[in-house]
């Protein structure tokens, strides 16, 4: 089991870990040491076992405002899913519009008249036009 020495607020102590944990505890000795450091300035020295009962009470706390903070952002981003979800299905249902397509024979049908309509027009014109 490895030995790795941290410092917290000033003092060295050593501490064993698991194998490969080794960085995760360096990680939390220097969150713990910059509470502690605080603590040394505002309040300047005290018992060790105070210093830490202080630190570990800040980080806790702070991590407490991290939780609530984490519970509010799941809240609203369940809203969101289910606002996303009503949104979906509501696309889901929109009705299927078909457009009636003409047969061939009608739109030549309907060309025909058409070409005989201007056919009368060309010839109306000429006999207003004489």
């Amino acid at each position: 089991m490895p030995q790795v020495e941290i410092k917290i607020g000033g003092r060295n102590f050593e501490v064993a870990c698991q194998e490969g944990e080794e960085q995760f505890l360096m990680t939390a000795a220097a969150m713990l040491d910059v509470e502690a450091s605080s603590l040394s300035t505002q309040v300047g020295r005290m018992p060790e076992s105070r210093m830490l009962l202080m630190a570990g009470l800040l980080l806790a706390d702070r991590t407490a405002g991290l939780e609530d903070q984490v519970r509010e952002a799941e809240v609203k981003m369940s809203q969101l899913q289910a606002q996303l979800d009503a949104a979906q299905s509501q696309s889901a249902q929109v009705e299927r519009v078909e457009v009636p397509v003409m047969p061939a024979e009608v739109l030549d049908t309907m060309a025909e008249f058409a070409a005989r309509a201007e056919s009368l027009a060309d010839e109306v014109e000429a006999k207003a036009a004489s």
